[in-house]
């Protein structure tokens, strides 16, 4: 198989931030995994240089635009080794490779007759760099940068786009995962049910002279996203380079929501002018909201990758953008969920298991993987176990559901450490007649360990080495692969040596990472309300804004094992989590899917059945006909999934 995954190439208006570490920190994550599989993969990034906010910027700082983009280009650059982001080439749009491609590409069009030139009056948006029509904005402005934009007339160069407008719309009702999620193939579709406009392609040199030339008229220079799109060609040599043959058939691209339209319309429409395949995938990610709001330069919230980096580690910043967003949705980064993260899924969880593994095989096997003995029901429970969760991760891990893919990897993470307690090595180990049972114990920890470190190695790169190192392997090791050779459960030999490696994921102080006023604000509210709690059984009005209610959607449920009264829900707020909630014997999970409620988004992670809970549903008590039930407590009218209630 082969695979071409590309990020879009970032506008070098501004420096990298944690929405272009995420989008980066996906394709690099997807083509890992997809090289884990034995894939041929390419994977592409870069910089978008040409347009007037680059020109803009360029003359705040009183340098040539060129000047400026290769001192920004140089920051995107040096960022991703940061995040151990690998990627296979780093495209410029001021290459000269690149600049020849669009020429010819603009001029192949304008042969073929789907380029005009013709005056045009019309809404343009500095910040976008694109027309707007009056359907597109909210009260008169941008949607995106919230202020109205600039009427325009003048002459330019137009693309035929709506020449292909039931072109695109058969191929998108076609090809289902054209793209993804289906949230925004529903977004394109409602957005191609109104007629298409043509697309302006060029500026005049009496506004920009920044930009790539138009091959057939000098006084004029093309439209940044003409330009800026066709990269993922330029990239593989189009149009007769060994590498477009071999990669473009399987394109897919990463982008943020923001930039749909000009993905997943101008894009296509020009493929289709030039008598190119269209690209396979399109996968479309929400916002990073920092503390619920969204980043802004004009509030001073942007968050800096090597910052981010510096303060958690590389492979703790990979694992919480990847667990906390649900691909297609917004989600909010704060160092109290990140610390959260940090503390309890990768210290606790994977790093005490590799840690009391590793010491308890060096105790009571000198540090050599021992031979097993027949298998016992609680052996296949936890092989079986593992054997799904490899499966479950690889389908989710192919379609761009990471979080569920991280989830069903911490339900072996979480089994593996219940065995531990379940068959106890440690009295196991007092009585020699038990020796071929400790064997077999430890050295399934052992194996359910090395199938860990195998489906870690694309999200935590570093720390999978590390262990990898540990448990004797070396990277290349088919292994710790998902090759035949690796992907499934008993591929550890007895006889193999452990080495000796340093703690995965130390604990985080919370205080060093979270300011003082949050720190000192709930001390002081407790100690001030501990009378009225106790005495009147009430509580004021500044500590019930302390609980943080959303209106949240059930996107999955299902029964935990062993309990009679648990279920476990995927809950959208809007940010995906799990909650553990004690409504089994009053729902059923096929009756909860879909359903709107209420959930108390801000407490402190806790543990129900080995299952990490992040929340809880909110229910009421009542009794009917004699019976007490609980109830769920919902909304009335279209709140969207995330409203604070207040």
């Amino acid at each position: 198989m082969t695979t071409y995954i590309t990020t879009p190439i970032y506008y070098v208006n501004a420096q990298p931030h944690l929405g272009h570490a995420y989008t980066t920190i996906v394709a690099d994550t997807y083509s890992r995994f997809c090289r884990l599989r034995g894939d041929e993969v390419r994977f592409q990034t870069g910089t978008d240089e040409h347009g007037d906010k680059i020109a803009e910027a360029a003359a705040l700082e009183d340098v040539e635009p060129k000047e400026y983009a290769d001192r920004i280009s140089g920051m995107f650059r040096d960022t991703w080794p940061l995040l151990h982001a690998k990627p296979d080439n780093f495209i410029r749009t001021t290459d000269e490779d690149h600049i020849r491609t669009v020429r010819e590409i603009l001029q192949k069009v304008y042969d073929k007759g789907d380029i005009y030139f013709d005056e045009y009056s019309g809404l343009y948006c500095r910040g976008c760099e694109r027309f707007l029509t009056e359907k597109e904005l909210v009260d008169g402005n941008c949607p995106d940068h919230q202020r109205p934009p600039q009427e325009i007339a003048e002459q330019n160069y137009f693309f035929r786009m709506s020449n292909y407008q039931q072109q695109l719309i058969d191929h998108i009702k076609d090809n289902p995962e054209f793209v993804t999620p289906e949230r925004y193939r529903n977004e394109v579709l409602s957005f191609l049910s109104e007629p298409l406009e043509d697309l302006c392609i060029s500026r005049p040199k009496s506004r920009l002279t920044w930009g790539i030339e138009l091959p057939f008229d000098n006084n004029f220079v093309t439209y940044v996203w003409f330009d800026a799109l066709i990269n993922y060609l330029t990239g593989l040599g189009y149009p007769s380079g060994e590498k477009y043959d071999t990669f473009w058939p399987v394109a897919e691209h990463v982008i943020a929501k923001d930039i749909l339209k000009p993905h997943a319309i101008y894009w296509p429409t020009m493929l289709m002018s030039m008598e190119v395949p269209l690209y396979k995938k399109l996968h479309v990610h929400g916002y990073w909201n920092v503390d619920d709001t969204k980043m802004s330069k004009s509030i001073g919230n942007v968050v800096r990758p090597a910052e981010l980096v510096e303060a958690y580690g590389v492979d703790t910043l990979r694992y919480f953008t990847l667990r906390e967003m649900s691909f297609g949705l917004d989600a909010s980064f704060s160092s109290q969920a990140i610390v959260a993260r940090q503390n309890s899924d990768l210290a606790n969880d994977i790093g005490n298991l590799y840690s009391r593994s590793i010491a308890m095989l060096k105790k009571y096997h000198g540090g050599t993987i021992p031979q097993p003995g027949d298998e016992e029901e609680v052996d296949r429970d936890l092989r079986e176990l593992a054997e799904r969760v490899v499966q479950t991760y690889q389908e989710n891990m192919s379609i761009f559901q990471f979080q569920k893919g991280l989830q069903a990897v911490w339900e072996l993470v979480s089994q593996a450490n219940k065995y531990i307690v379940t068959n106890e090595p440690w009295a196991l180990a007092k009585d020699e007649a038990k020796a071929v049972r400790l064997a077999t114990v430890m050295y399934n920890v052992m194996e359910s360990l090395r199938l860990l470190t195998l489906v870690l190695r694309p999200v935590m790169p570093e720390t999978a080495a590390k262990m990898t190192t540990g448990l004797g392997y070396g990277e290349d090791d088919p292994a710790v692969s998902l090759l035949p050779e690796g992907g499934f459960w008993g591929v550890l030999k007895p006889g193999m040596r452990i080495q000796k490696i340093e703690p995965l994921f130390p604990r985080i102080d919370a205080k060093k990472h979270m300011g003082s006023e949050k720190q000192e604000k709930p001390k002081k509210k407790k100690k001030e309300n501990v009378a009225p709690v106790e005495l009147e059984g009430l509580i004021s009005f500044e500590s019930f804004k302390e609980v943080d209610i959303r209106v949240a959607e059930i996107k999955a449920a299902e029964k935990v094992k062993k309990s009679d009264r648990l279920l476990k829900l995927t809950l959208a707020v809007p940010e995906e989590r799990t909650v553990v909630a004690g409504i089994a014997e009053y729902y059923s999970p096929e009756d909860l899917v879909g359903l709107k409620v209420l959930a108390v988004a801000n407490l402190k992670p806790a543990k129900l059945m080995g299952i990490p809970s992040q929340g809880m549903v909110l229910a009421a008590k009542s009794v009917v006909d004699g019976e007490e039930r609980l109830v769920l407590t919902g909304v009335l009218g279209d709140a969207p999934v995330g409203t604070r209630i207040s």
